[in-house]
């Protein structure tokens, strides 16, 4: 029996990459879950990471782990460990496989898998389905039976923990915008030790500014202040998400100079993941409205990163460029 990983990958829109072996693998033209096979001393997480890292080039966030599929193939008998993961990147690079998808929940069963990956495939289906169809008879309870009440941080923790689909959390966040208590959780557990809970606390966070912007602004300050002692990028990625859609007129003075400070280093960093890169460049040109002359210095870092030639980079560069440039009139 033969033990290997697999990664089933969401992005911000809940869509999850699928990618084709090549002719000559043991599964000519089949689509599965990226992954690999574990090596001496490694654990199930450990190696998935350092997979997708060696495969896609891609950095991921580990949500979940499924429990594991056993398949034989008559040749050989494998053991599939199925993490549900998030990433970083808008876009794998292939070096093993000879395409990739980006598919939502409901194309997943029209895809060609390997037999494995199709056990994998219902395995995730049914319990992102169930969970769903759960929540009709869930709620986040508060102090009393009316929900009025502060929701108790365990609870509220145990139903963050559990999180699986964007339907999930856009219940989660629609609590939040109903209830204040809900939402100071969120926030507390945003910036908590626990980088899962925070992870998810902070992207049910970016469905609420979604929803109803009004609610986070005035924590906005305090969140721009505490950007650089934030270690978890994936929480980072979600307050980068929702500074870039801000009018930055809400700001000071004061945490314009910090946002712009914190930006530029987002981009002359290269180890930034893609997408905090993409959200930085949005704010800088924000903050360009507002200080033509930062426009220069905006325009070369975003330029020195589109030379790295990543597609998401290239192609946001391109967009807030343009903008930069009709506001500071250079070419």
């Amino acid at each position: 029996m033969i033990d290997v990983t697999c990664a089933i990958i969401r992005d911000e829109d809940d869509r999850i990459l699928v990618v084709q072996r090549g002719e000559k693998s043991d599964h000519p033209f089949k689509w599965e879950f990226p992954g690999g096979k574990i090596r001496d001393g490694e654990t199930y997480a450990d190696c998935i990471i350092r997979e997708i890292r060696e495969e896609l080039s891609m950095g991921i966030v580990i949500c979940s782990q499924l429990e594991p599929v056993e398949y034989d193939y008559g040749f050989k008998q494998v053991r599939l460990i199925p993490f549900v993961c998030d990433t970083l990147q808008d876009e794998p690079v292939l070096k093993e496989h000879i395409d990739f998808r980006w598919v939502v929940a409901g194309e997943l069963r029209s895809i060609d898998f390997q037999e494995a990956d199709v056990r994998v495939m219902e395995l995730y289906l049914k319990l992102t389905g169930s969970r769903d169809e759960g929540n009709g008879n869930t709620r986040v309870q508060g102090e009393d039976d009316a929900g009025t009440g502060i929701c108790e941080a365990d609870q509220l923790k145990e139903i963050t923990g559990k999180l699986m689909s964007l339907k999930q959390v856009d219940w989660l966040a629609a609590s939040a915008i109903e209830n204040q208590g809900i939402f100071g959780r969120l926030l507390e557990f945003s910036f908590g030790n626990d980088s899962r809970l925070a992870f998810r606390s902070s992207w049910v966070l970016t469905k609420v500014c979604d929803k109803q912007p009004e609610i986070i602004r005035p924590h906005l300050p305090g969140v721009i202040r505490q950007l650089r002692n934030i270690g978890n990028n994936s929480v980072v990625r979600s307050f980068m998400r929702i500074l870039s859609q801000e009018d930055m007129n809400n700001f000071s003075d004061e945490e314009h100079g910090f946002l712009t400070d914190y930006c530029l280093g987002c981009l002359n960093n290269r180890s930034t993941p893609v997408a905090i890169k993409a959200y930085a460049m949005e704010i800088l040109y924000r903050l360009t409205v507002i200080y033509p002359g930062l426009g220069n210095e905006a325009a070369a870092s975003i330029r020195a990163n589109m030379e790295a030639g990543q597609p998401g980079v290239v192609s946001k560069g391109r967009d807030v460029l343009r903008r930069i440039m009709e506001i500071t009139g250079d070419s």
